[in-house]
């Protein structure tokens, strides 16, 4: 009795690989965002980053120390993941004592509180930024200006991202063809010279990082791709119908947290779908909200919400879509 066998709980995985060799590789696949928001947004960047990753850790360590009695896993990196992709979600003037509080609700509500990695039903660094964006809405909505090298923190210069302005100027009755003229184009917006958190801007180093993970099969293609096309043909038919009301489809691709949330934060192993099927069906529910919130919805982006909400839905897709069991008898007829 003394041998029998533990389940752990998920993710779950049979190979070579293992937590941290994966968390490791995410961090990896996010470094080039990373410096294209040093680039744009300069010390801020680094400030922001570097808080955030020591907070999640820290707080961390202390709640599986001193309030669960167990060892701490920090070394598993998926604190650092979190206290990464957390402060990709954030202003990069946003003051410190917030960065704290995202921390601590990231981890101690979002992960923590649930037993730890892989009990966890929701995307804690989503968790966090959801909570900071519901209590201290001003200051997660206050964008510094992208200016090479820049020396500043808290006294850069702030201005709306390009979804704020286009939501906020149809609402006005101002055509989207005279909006267009407002923001930055979409080599820049590519590129990354706009208003927005670090996770919403250089869509290029963003796609690098997603091919880091695909070709090191951290991440498969399907809730990617689902997202994005859904999100593409969303847009593009409310584009195709009135094209003064709406937005075109790459311009939503290009702006807000689309690719960081399609391909670092929707694919979670511990808040996705195990089985293709399940993945289409949790992608293509992400894409949905994603536009209904930007289109109808009060804040000019969804995707932190669309990914929250779906991952509520995950075990009940893990419930129902499984493949057949090995000597399953099919029924003909």
């Amino acid at each position: 009795m003394s041998k029998l066998i533990t389940v752990s709980p998920s993710p779950h995985m049979h190979g070579k690989d293992n937590v941290k060799k994966l968390m490791y590789w995410v961090i990896l696949a996010l470094l080039p965002a990373f410096l294209v928001s040093v680039i744009f947004f300069g010390i801020g960047a680094l400030i922001v980053t570097a808080v955030s990753i020591v907070a999640c850790v820290g707080f961390e360590y202390l709640i599986q120390k001193y309030l669960m009695k167990v060892k701490p896993t920090i070394s598993d990196g998926s604190a650092a993941v979190t206290g990464l992709l957390l402060a990709f979600n954030l202003p990069t003037n946003i003051p410190v004592w917030i960065i704290l509080i995202g921390a601590l609700v990231a981890i101690g509500v979002g992960k923590m509180s649930f037993g730890g990695l892989g009990n966890n039903p929701f995307n804690p660094a989503l968790v966090g930024r959801v909570f900071l964006l519901i209590s201290f809405p001003v200051q997660m909505t206050s964008w510094p200006e992208p200016v090479v090298s820049r020396t500043q923190y808290a006294d850069a210069v702030t201005g709306p991202t390009p979804l704020a302005i286009i939501k906020e100027g149809i609402s006005d009755g101002i055509p989207v063809s005279e909006l267009m003229g407002q923001i930055p184009g979409y080599f820049d917006l590519f590129i990354g010279r706009m208003h927005g958190s670090m996770g919403e801007i250089g869509a290029l180093a963003l796609i690098i990082g997603g091919i880091i993970l695909l070709a090191r099969k951290v991440i498969t293609w399907h809730i990617p791709v689902s997202i994005l096309a859904t999100i593409f043909v969303f847009t593009g038919i409310l584009w195709g119908a009135n094209p003064e009301a709406n937005a075109d489809p790459i311009f939503h691709i290009l702006t807000g947290g689309v690719l960081l949330g399609a391909i670092f934060m929707a694919t979670d192993y511990a808040t996705s779908p195990m089985t293709p099927k399940g993945m289409w069906i949790y992608g293509i529910g992400i894409g949905i909200i994603t536009v209904v919130i930007r289109i109808w919805g009060a804040y000019p982006e969804g995707v932190s919400f669309a990914i929250l909400i779906m991952n509520a839905f995950v075990p009940i897709l893990n419930k129902y879509i499984k493949p057949k069991r090995f000597g399953e008898e099919v029924q003909n007829g």
